[in-house]
């Protein structure tokens, strides 16, 4: 099978006698920034709806995992056939309507027993520092803020609807513009990041992805501001030789241009 090929090669990688230097001097936390990587670069072939990229890049992805693994194995911790063990037990456990007598009216009460299921797990194992306690820091800042959201509100820590959220925004912004009257610049950071937070939970009530969101965000800015670029050349002039009021008809023309 083409995995065991994949498993020989890895294990060939870090033989100690004929294996790659690079490789053999690998560790869980030198490799888990290129894990990070791959997955990044998965989701932005999905972004780019490339799927020849895709395909590359998922071969990568599980290049990680298989690394890992190997890295595991070696340890005498686990291997990469307890890896995928573990995750068809968890999968057949959190699907009971499928491999089991349950049954759940749509997707979004597969999401909340999905979600009831891991309390639970998460209950078995023991009391823990409560619920957030296993929440990864290494997460980006903007999916750890919604997952924190997430878990405290399963715990029911939440507003009802969107309404409280957008308000919270409000009030944020309120105590932003108090801290930039100052000179604590530890306050001015604490209030801009409460913001965001803030930002995030809108997005949770919401039902969006806010790391998605401003992906999206970033590309359309990125192409927007090409065009300004460009129309700006083709009158001899940079963004900083041009006026304001120039500058806000030709970034009109760009969103215009780039919805």
């Amino acid at each position: 099978m083409p995995i065991d090929r994949l498993l020989a090669i890895m294990a060939r990688l870090r033989d100690p006698g004929r294996g790659c230097p690079w490789d053999l001097q690998q560790d869980f936390r030198s490799i888990a920034p290129h894990t990070l990587e791959e997955a990044y670069e998965v989701a932005d072939a999905i972004e780019r709806s490339d799927l020849d990229a895709l395909r590359d890049e998922l071969g990568d992805l599980l290049f990680q995992v298989v690394f890992h693994a190997e890295l595991a194995r070696e340890r005498g911790a686990f291997a990469f056939d307890d890896v995928v063990g573990a995750i068809c037990d968890k999968l057949t456990r959190r699907h009971p309507h499928v491999f089991g007598d349950a049954v759940v009216a749509d997707a979004g009460e597969q999401s909340r027993v999905w979600e009831r299921l891991k309390s639970e797990e998460r209950a078995a194992k023991g009391p823990g520092d409560g619920a957030l306690a296993d929440v990864p820091l290494a997460l980006p800042a903007l999916a750890r803020a919604r997952k924190l959201g997430r878990r405290a509100a399963d715990a029911g820590f939440d507003w009802p609807d969107a309404a409280g959220p957008r308000a919270k925004i409000d009030e944020e912004l309120a105590e932003l513009d108090r801290a930039r009257a100052g000179d604590d610049a530890a306050r001015l950071e604490a209030e801009l990041g409460d913001l965001l937070f803030s930002v995030v939970n809108l997005a949770r009530h919401l039902d969006l992805d806010p790391e998605t969101a401003l992906r999206r965000a970033n590309d359309r800015f990125a192409r927007r501001y090409r065009h300004l670029e460009r129309a700006l050349a083709a009158q001899g002039l940079q963004p900083d030789a041009a006026d304001s009021g120039l500058l806000d008809r030709l970034w009109a023309a760009a969103k215009a241009e780039n919805p």
